[in-house]
């Protein structure tokens, strides 16, 4: 499938066609709040963002700011050609509700992702709310990626119906 057509950005948008590939980190100031099971599981504003052609930014944050017993190792892994080895995590909200395999992680990322080592980045479409700096994100369409659309970026985002081979 050829590159489709890329949405004008708005102003004050950024156009997720004008991201890198190979993707890029960079820090990020803006609050990030997760709630899940009624609770919130992270508030931070220590936010690392990966940026990647067609993706909506995915958000990485410290496992240190979640709250105790939230993310839980689960089994198996995955492998991106850029970020290396993922292992996944499950999120435990409150009353102990439980999606599973709704995080991953970096533990030992490759050369030029250094900066996601001890951050976790977490599907939203589990959680009860996600929001960055107040709005609410949209969960990137389809199963595998984990970016979050917000009202600053413009796609169309991979992940929809015909966009595997973008």
């Amino acid at each position: 499938m050829s590159r489709p057509v890329p949405d004008p950005p708005a102003p004050g948008q950024e156009s997720v066609w004008d991201y890198p590939r190979p993707p890029r980190a960079e820090a990020r100031d803006v609050r990030v709040v997760i709630r899940f099971g009624g609770a919130v599981i992270v508030d931070t504003t220590d936010v690392v963002r990966v940026l990647e052609t067609s993706h909506p930014p995915v958000y990485y944050l410290p496992t240190s700011a979640f709250r105790a017993g939230a993310l839980v190792p689960a089994a198996g892994s995955s492998f991106c050609e850029f970020k290396g080895q993922a292992s996944y995590l499950d999120v435990v909200g409150g009353a102990g509700v439980r999606a599973s395999r709704a995080a991953w992680t970096y533990p030992s990322p490759s050369r030029g992702f250094e900066s996601l080592v001890g951050r976790v980045a977490v599907y939203a479409g589990p959680m009860d709310e996600v929001t960055v700096d107040g709005e609410v994100v949209v969960p990137q369409p389809g199963g595998f990626y984990g970016g979050w659309i917000t009202s600053g970026v413009a796609g169309p985002f991979k992940g929809v119906p015909g966009s595997r081979g973008w």
